[in-house]
């Protein structure tokens, strides 16, 4: 796994050629491509934590302890970087409604990451296409759309109040560098909407003066500065993330709590990030041009593995990251060294509290124009994978379920069993529509199912559909 051939002269890349995983550029290059890396992952690996309340500190260093573990699970063989993943968002926003604790939060994603863990042995013992038949893609499509769907309410009352304009200003760069700046550089588009924000935020608060607005720190109007440094000076330059501390609101390393109720939430989340993973190994496999189905499996269980290291101290879950890839396909260098590189530069970052402060103390109206455009792109990957496997809505077997598990989620429709144990939004909306599907499809004429076995099979699905998560959470376009 550590002895990798040095490909040519270790500087120039043939025309027409690559740098296979299992070879690297002379180091010096190397550590400018992990590095790349790690840039391209920041912008989800970060922002994400900040929404889901959890330490972006920890998230940043436990995405590069989990890369190496992911790594080391598939030997080497699959190079990709695990950094936060936006699956249990929406399950996160539900359990803190309901008057969770960061620790609950963390404990049902670690419950969900030992589930995931199973289903990625199932798959390396049995295959991917099992998988499928439980998960076909109008249901793995379904359950994408209502994650980022369900979080339109977070944005609406939660970010955009915090300084609307800022939001708007934020959310039209976002779009436009996206749009209009092409390579790598338009893969990056909102971490570069993050940092324009926060400058921006900094000029309107010497220009304007203070701001009367909602305050997501106190839940109510206040008048305050947009931009807060009070916390990056008092931090320290090296040491770890900080523990969490309930009395002064500090979220940072914690134990999981383990709660029957927020682990039902978080449930859905299994199906995005298998889809995802699997969508990703397709991905890699088609840029790097060898065969990894037999790796499938490993990676899925790489991943889980990563999720569960990281939520067993408080921090965020992991899956494979899009932009990296896309940096592979720019670069067409597949050389899991520079991974280490990235992994480890990672850590380093995640050792320092000034940098973790930094990170919190983006402005409320940077992240509701960022939100507006990352959840709605969540959402609309599942509209992706639908089209992409040439979904036939026509058929009732494939609209009405989902439609009715759709407004389920979007909606927030509660069920309630007992005062402490109640189903809704993202759970429900999961649920009903793969209870519904599977039991309709049980009902439903022989010429219905045919229809949709023929109009698409699950090893089509796993070869083309999944890959529509090749631009996940943050993917922007080439």
């Amino acid at each position: 796994m550590f002895t990798w051939k040095l490909y040519g002269d270790g500087k120039t890349i043939q025309p027409g050629d690559s740098v296979a995983p299992g070879e690297r550029l002379n180091w010096g290059r190397t550590v400018g491509l992990g590095v790349q890396h790690v840039v391209a992952m920041f912008g989800g690996t970060f922002v994400l934590p900040i929404v889901m309340g959890l330490n972006p500190q920890l998230a940043v260093m436990m995405s590069g302890v989990g890369t190496i573990l992911f790594l080391l699970v598939v030997k080497g063989k699959v190079p990709s970087y695990v950094g936060t993943s936006a699956a249990f968002v929406g399950g996160v926003t539900a359990v803190s409604a309901q008057g969770g604790t960061p620790a609950q939060v963390t404990g049902a994603i670690m419950i969900s990451g030992v589930i995931l863990a199973l289903v990625g042995a199932f798959i390396h013992y049995i295959g991917a296409s099992a998988v499928m038949k439980l998960l076909p893609p109008v249901i793995t499509g379904g359950v994408v759309m209502l994650i980022g769907f369900n979080l339109a309410p977070v944005v609406a009352s939660t970010y955009w109040p915090q300084d609307q304009w800022i939001a708007i200003i934020v959310m039209v760069f976002v779009v436009f560098v996206s749009v209009w700046v092409r390579g790598f550089l338009g893969r990056i588009a909102v971490f570069l909407g993050l940092v324009f924000g926060y400058v921006l935020s900094w000029i309107f608060d010497r220009v304007f003066g203070q701001i009367t607005s909602f305050s997501a720190d106190v839940g109510e109007v206040t008048t305050h500065f947009r931009v807060d440094f009070s916390g990056v000076v008092d931090a320290s330059w090296i040491g770890f993330p900080p523990l969490t501390d309930t009395a002064s609101g500090v979220v940072g390393i914690h134990l999981p709590v383990f709660n029957a109720a927020a682990i039902v939430v978080m449930l859905p989340g299994i199906i995005a990030l298998v889809a995802e993973n699997i969508g990703h190994v397709k991905a890699v496999e088609e840029v790097t041009g060898e065969r990894l189905d037999r790796f499938m499996g490993r990676a899925v269980i790489g991943d889980a593995v990563a999720t569960i290291a990281a939520t067993s101290i408080g921090g965020s879950p992991t899956t494979t990251h899009a932009e990296n890839i896309g940096v592979m396909a720019a670069t067409r260098v597949y050389s899991t060294a520079a991974y280490w590189v990235a992994a480890l530069t990672a850590i380093l970052f995640g050792l320092s509290p000034k940098f973790g402060a930094l990170i919190a103390a983006v402005p409320g109206g940077v992240l509701g124009g960022i939100t507006v455009v990352l959840y709605g792109m969540i959402g609309l990957l599942g509209a992706k994978i639908w089209i992409e496997n040439r979904v036939n809505f026509s058929n009732p077997l494939n609209i009405v379920p989902v439609a009715a598990g759709l407004v389920m989620a979007i909606g927030n429709v509660s069920v309630n069993f007992t005062d402490d144990f109640v189903i809704s939004g993202i759970a429900l909306g999961t649920i009903l529509m793969l209870v519904m599907y599977h039991l309709a499809r049980w009902f439903a004429p022989a010429g219905m199912r045919e229809e949709v076995a023929e109009r698409i099979g699950p090893e089509v699905a796993l070869a083309r559909g999944t890959g529509a998560e090749q631009r996940c959470e943050e993917g922007m376009s080439e």
